[in-house]
């Protein structure tokens, strides 16, 4: 399985201007260090079939980064395009044909305490060089998830529609316990015992012909989800949000996730249940191969979800 490389580059861009990457410090008493609330998006550049370069879904990802501002109470100091242009000038700056981008809204120095008050809003853009998130052959072959202990957070513990810094030590020590345990990925399931997400992707079910995935009450509203799910739609296979039980993983014909990293990713195999035959299924490679027909520009319906660097 692949993890996330060391990562460098040459220029990041913060609070409206580009520095160099060593330059990117904050301070010791960032409000966001010490407390978690902050929020964040990742994006995908990809080479297309043409020979450019395409951001997919620039335009949601970004609209998605101010509605997790707004439900964190932060204002954002810059306007919803200017963090579009931000996006695309680093890739420009740092040379990338393809990369990861992640923008990042925090709370910087100044009160310190559970009220940030006055403290300032700062802005990030950073890109870097990011391949297949849980490996190249996870993505033909499928990767090993167990069931994590712990629960996925209460749809009014954690407000769902939003990407906040410090929900995600839930994913982290799901995703440790799974790595420890010699699997690839942890499946969380709500407090209801029902499947809820991954550690950091949406999760699909094939039993029958039909795809399932679980409601969004709970769960965040996946770009690479509703991409996924409006493909299924076009090619005419049944799409249904529904409750998921841990046993109906169990007996799944097929297990998929889905994500910006890990894009369409198969599941062979869920606490030890091989799922289907044991590897890739048929849907599964149907919609894997319409994904990267998508992001790599070959299929013209979607090519309004393509910003061109």
């Amino acid at each position: 399985m692949s993890e996330t490389p060391s990562i460098t580059g040459e220029k990041i861009w913060l609070d409206g201007q580009f520095i160099d990457w060593a330059d990117a410090k904050i301070h010791i008493l960032t409000h966001t260090l010490h407390y978690g609330l902050g929020v964040f998006e990742g994006i995908r550049c990809y080479r297309t079939a043409d020979g450019r370069s395409a951001v997919f879904r620039l335009a949601d990802h970004v609209r998605r980064l101010f509605d997790s501002a707004r439900i964190n109470l932060m204002e954002i100091p810059f306007g919803r395009k200017e963090i579009e242009e931000a996006s695309l000038e680093t890739l420009r700056c740092n040379g990338l044909e393809e990369g990861y981008i992640r923008p990042i809204a925090f709370i910087g120095e100044g009160a310190m305490g559970l009220n940030p008050g006055g403290n300032p809003i700062r802005v990030a853009v950073i890109a870097w060089p990011w391949g297949s998130y849980l490996g190249e052959d996870g993505m033909r072959n499928g990767i090993r998830a167990k069931i994590s202990s712990f629960s996925r957070h209460h749809v009014n513990a954690k407000m769902t529609k939003g990407k906040t810094c410090g929900d995600y030590v839930n994913s982290i020590l799901a995703k440790r316990e799974a790595l420890l345990e010699g699997y690839d990925e942890a499946i969380m399931l709500d407090v209801q015992g029902l499947v809820s997400e991954a550690s950091g992707e949406n999760v699909f079910v094939v039993r029958d012909g039909i795809l399932q995935t679980p409601p969004l009450h709970s769960v965040l509203d996946g770009i690479t989800r509703e991409t996924v799910c409006e493909l299924a739609r076009l090619r005419d296979i049944p799409v249904e949000e529904r409750p998921i039980t841990r046993d109906d993983l169990y007996i799944a014909d097929e297990i998929f996730l889905t994500g910006t990293a890990a894009e369409v990713t198969p599941i062979r195999e869920v606490d030890h249940r091989t799922i289907g035959s044991g590897s890739r299924g048929p849907l599964t490679k149907l919609l894997q191969d319409a994904y990267f027909d998508v992001v790599a520009g070959r299929d013209a319906d979607f090519e309004r979800y393509l910003a061109y660097l």
